[in-house]
């Protein structure tokens, strides 16, 4: 009785505003500035190792130089379905200035790309992330923020202090946070987010051409205080949004509800032993789970041991807690323990009889001190593989079953089954260095072969596409045909952007599907040689049908996309229904 009661008290009908903060932070120029910017530029002299090689400033994951406006009336080999009319919008990092000293995979300002379809037609445009950060680096006219990866020895503790500095004397305006909006995407009552765990939301407007504005910093009428995750669970049933925040202060681990009319409820501290790294987790129909990963912060041995400040003990466990959905405390949740590992990614959690499942992509031996050294040999080593994971309430026992070979992340499944026991996971392949070079599609009722050493269409591995030497994409979002779980669950469209290094820019290929197995070309691919697109590269849009019984058109787009960005995997996708869209236009 009690449980219902509580339940009753998230399900009333709270109306907080959920209002945004306009952002205008106040930085100050001056002698001071000046004398920072001196002392920064001699500490990178002195402890800085320049030769320290850039990877996620080159190639596929160099930035794009500027914004664009929307670019109507895209042409488009094929055609577009009719059930799709919305926009999809992609965020990922992308550093308007050159970092002063180093960078990691998971720096950079947060842009927006944006591809709105209505009635058959295509409009692009890409758009930064208005962030205190940015418009403050934009007044300097330069990089000013401390980056993830100059978080690292002697050098990462100079760093930090420069920032204090900075902030203490009023030189940068750190009120409305340091964030950089450039990690994923979440629609909740009405309002589209841009997130990165280490700050609060950004609002997001769409508008009737498809172009996006930012709004302004959403702290949920001032209840929310603490960072807020990358990666927060909308319940399909219950329009609820469930979150968390971690810190490097206690508590480490704070929980959030948030109704269905965007009213943020009181925070539930989860008490956990160390400051950690926790970049995602999931809900059930009754629970939600948390994942205390041996990812630790460790700001004394960044000095002693020269190393990025977030280190990896192997020694230690792995524990899961599994708390009900609507607790006000922590005193009820259950703690269950696995070999170590980190997770970046769940693709759904769901209860079955006495057990929780969790799917998952499970790392072992992760190194997040990426920006230096042989990139290919640490990331040879971070083997990304689907995992499931069953924890019993009843007996407290714990089991993990392996479902995939190396190396797959990014799992994405049709949402409208989140928190409840669905069939499909649809995931990105990663080679060597972590570029995207293919889609699969797992069928979670099928056994997995055992001893394959790469992803491959067998057991339940039902689709593989490839995208080809040299090719490369993002994150696949899959689309429903008809919103619900009315239709198949595999009904809809996976949806995702690709460059072509070979030929150096956006490259399109028009085709049938099938089956998910089975791919056909029906047109040869010309550019096109218009006065308006000659000087920039193209990107493509991928489409295509993921139901094992069904087939549509791949679609074929062109833009003035720059040939960067796309595949930066720290990025994540989002589709804006028809329904949603026009909650946000003017």
């Amino acid at each position: 009785m009690a449980e219902v009661e509580e339940k009753a008290k998230y399900h009333s009908t709270n109306t907080g505003a959920g209002g945004f903060v306009v952002v205008d932070p106040k930085p100050r120029k001056g002698l001071t500035s000046k004398f920072i910017d001196y002392l920064e530029k001699l500490v990178v002299k002195l402890f800085y190792d320049s030769s320290q090689s850039q990877h996620y400033l080159l190639g596929n994951f160099a930035p794009v130089p500027d914004e664009t406006p929307p670019v109507p009336v895209l042409p488009i080999t094929g055609y577009l379905p009719e059930c799709l009319n919305g926009e999809f919008v992609r965020v990922g990092p992308n550093p308007k200035f050159a970092p002063v000293a180093a960078y990691h995979w998971f720096d950079g300002d947060g842009m927006i790309h944006g591809m709105r379809i209505r009635n058959g037609k295509a409009t692009y445009v890409r758009r930064y992330i208005r962030t205190s950060r940015l418009k403050q680096e934009e007044f300097f006219g330069g990089s000013k923020f401390m980056k993830i990866g100059d978080l690292k020895g002697f050098f990462g503790l100079f760093m930090v202090n420069l920032q204090i500095l900075r902030a203490k004397m009023k030189v940068l305006d750190v009120s409305y946070g340091t964030g950089t909006g450039n990690t994923a995407l979440v629609y909740h009552h009405g309002k589209l987010l841009a997130l990165s765990e280490a700050d609060k939301p950004y609002v997001l407007k769409v508008l009737e051409d498809g172009d996006l504005q930012t709004l302004g910093l959403l702290d949920y009428d001032k209840r929310l205080s603490h960072p807020f995750t990358a990666h927060p669970k909308v319940d399909p049933f219950t329009s609820e949004m469930f979150t968390f925040g971690y810190s490097h202060t206690p508590p480490y681990i704070t929980y959030r509800v948030i109704s269905k009319d965007g009213y943020m409820h009181d925070p539930v501290p989860i008490t956990i032993s160390d400051p950690i790294m926790m970049h995602d987790f999931a809900i059930t129909e009754n629970y939600a789970i948390f994942m205390d990963l041996p990812l630790y912060f460790r700001p004394k041995e960044m000095v002693k041991e020269k190393k990025l400040i977030f280190m990896f003990d192997a020694s230690k466990k792995s524990r899961f807690g599994i708390l009900p959905r609507y607790a006000k405390n922590d005193h009820d949740i259950r703690w269950f323990e696995l070999p170590n590992c980190f997770i970046f990614h769940n693709a759904n959690a769901w209860e079955e009889g006495d057990e929780v499942v969790l799917i998952t992509c499970r790392i072992e031996n992760p190194d997040l001190d990426m920006v230096n050294g042989a990139i290919k040999e640490k990331l040879d080593n971070f083997n990304n593989e689907l995992y499931e994971m069953r924890f019993n309430m009843k007996t407290g026992l714990a089991l993990q079953k392996k479902l995939s070979a190396p190396s797959v992340d990014f799992p994405r499944i049709n949402e409208s089954y989140t928190g409840r026991k669905q069939r499909y996971v649809y995931g990105t392949i990663l080679d060597s260095i972590a570029k995207v070079t293919g889609i699969v599609k797992f069928d979670l009722h099928a056994e997995p072969e055992t001893g394959k050493t790469k992803i491959e269409v067998g057991g339940n591995v039902k689709g593989v596409f490839d995208l080809g030497p040299g090719r490369f994409g993002s994150e696949a979002i899959f689309v429903p045909r008809e919103p619900g779980i009315t239709s198949e669950e595999d009904d809809g469209y996976l949806i995702f952007f690709m460059h072509d290094e070979n030929a150096g820019y956006f490259h399109t290929w028009p085709m049938i599907f099938c089956t998910f197995t089975s791919f056909q070309n029906l047109f040869s691919y010309n550019n096109l040689k218009t006065r308006y697109f000659s000087t920039f590269p193209w990107f493509s849009l991928y489409l295509f049908s993921c139901a094992i019984d069904s087939s549509c058109l791949l679609i074929t787009l062109s833009s003035n996309l720059s040939n960067h960005e796309l595949t930066s995997v720290s990025s994540r996708s989002f589709f804006l229904m028809n329904d949603r869209i026009f909650l946000l236009i003017d």
